[in-house]
C-alpha cells in the first residue's frame, strides 16, 4: 500500500484552488497523473511548514520545490509524461526555462511590487492568512525578496532604473505569452489531448494572472487577448478541479471587496497597536522591549532555482 502524501500550500481564492503559482503547479500535476495528495492549506497558523511552499510530506520524507516534488511523484509511478518522446521531453525543459526567465519576473512584479496591487490585494490577502504579529512583517519581507529576485536577473546593464526594468519585464512577459499561445494553437494541451508536466507549469503561471482581481491588470489584459490560453486555464479548472470558470458574480465581488477592506483596516489597527505598545515599553526602563521571535519565511529557498523563491 502506497504511503499517504500530504501537500501543504497556500489556499485558493478567486475561483482558483490556490493563488500561489508553485502550489498550483504541483496540484495540477497531481491531478494529471492521478497522484492521491491530501491538500492542507496554510491558515493563520504559527506552524508554518519548514522550507519552501509548497511542501510534500510522505512518511519521513519532506520535499520542497515543484521540480523535486514532481520527480518524487514520478518515482512513485505517478508520471504524467509517460507517453512523451525524447524531443517532447526536451521541449518541456526549454519551455519551463522560458517561463522562469520571461514570465516569472512580471508575475512577481504584478503581485508584490506594483504598489496598488500590493496594498489593496496582495498584502491584505496574505496578512489575513498569517498569524499575528507575523502578519505585519512577512508580507513586506516577501515583497522585498520579490524585488531582489527581479533586480538580480533583470537589473543589470543596460537597464539601470527600476522604470526601465519594469518596462522590460512586461515586454518579455507579453512575448512569452504570445509564444505560448502560438505553441498551443487549437490543441487542448501542449502535447495533444493529454496534459503533461508542461501543462502543469503553464497553468500554475497563467491561472493567477488570469483570475486574481487586481486594480492594475497590464499583464492580465494581454493574456485575455489570447483566447486559447484563457480557454486552456478554464478547461483545467473545470475538468480537473471542478471549479466554475464564471468568476465572481457582482454581488460576490462586492462581498469580496468589503471583506478585503475590513482585512486592510484590521492590519492597520494591529500595526498601530504594536507601535503604541513599543512606545510604552521604551518609556519604561525596567521593562525593556523584548525582541520578537520570527519564523523562517516558508517560501525562502536556495538561490539556484527560481521556484525556490516567491511567487503569488
Amino acid at each position: 500500500m502506497a504511503a499517504p502524501m500530504e501537500l501543504r500550500c497556500w489556499e485558493g481564492d478567486w475561483g482558483l484552488p490556490s493563488v500561489h503559482p508553485e502550489s498550483l503547479t504541483v496540484m495540477a500535476y497531481a491531478k494529471f497523473s492521478g497522484a492521491p495528495l491530501t491538500v492542507n492549506t496554510i491558515s493563520r497558523s504559527w506552524k508554518a511548514p519548514k522550507g519552501d511552499i509548497p511542501v510534500l510530506i510522505s512518511e519521513d520524507k519532506v520535499i520542497s520545490q515543484p521540480a523535486k516534488i514532481l520527480n518524487f511523484l514520478r518515482k512513485q509511478k505517478y508520471n504524467a509524461d509517460y507517453e512523451l518522446s525524447a524531443k517532447q521531453g526536451a521541449d518541456t525543459l526549454a519551455y519551463i526555462a522560458l517561463l522562469e526567465e520571461k514570465l516569472l519576473p512580471a508575475l512577481l512584479h504584478t503581485f508584490w511590487i506594483e504598489a496598488e496591487n500590493y496594498c489593496s490585494v496582495t498584502k491584505p490577502w496574505f496578512a489575513s492568512r498569517i498569524a499575528f504579529p507575523l502578519s505585519l512583517y512577512l508580507p513586506g519581507k516577501m515583497s522585498r525578496e520579490a524585488l531582489n529576485r527581479i533586480l538580480l536577473t533583470k537589473g543589470g546593464p543596460p537597464l539601470y532604473s527600476l522604470t526601465e526594468v519594469e518596462a522590460q519585464i512586461y515586454r518579455d512577459a507579453k512575448e512569452c505569452l504570445n509564444l505560448l499561445s502560438k505553441r498551443l494553437g487549437t490543441s487542448q494541451f501542449f502535447f495533444g489531448d493529454t496534459p503533461t508536466t508542461l501543462d502543469a507549469f503553464v497553468f500554475g503561471f497563467l491561472a493567477p494572472v488570469y483570475k486574481v482581481c487586481f486594480p492594475r491588470v497590464q499583464l492580465q489584459e494581454h493574456l485575455k487577448q489570447l483566447p486559447n490560453l484563457c480557454r486552456f486555464c478554464d478547461d483545467i479548472l473545470t475538468c480537473y478541479f471542478r471549479l466554475s470558470v464564471s468568476g465572481h458574480s457582482p454581488a460576490g465581488q462586492d462581498t469580496a471587496d468589503a471583506n478585503l477592506q475590513k482585512l486592510t483596516q484590521l492590519v492597520d489597527k494591529e500595526s498601530n497597536l504594536i507601535e503604541k505598545m513599543d512606545d510604552n515599553l521604551r518609556k519604561s526602563p525596567q521593562h525593556p522591549p523584548r525582541k520578537l521571535t520570527t519564523l523562517k519565511l516558508a517560501v525562502h529557498g536556495e538561490e539556484s532555482s527560481p521556484f525556490n523563491r516567491l511567487s503569488p
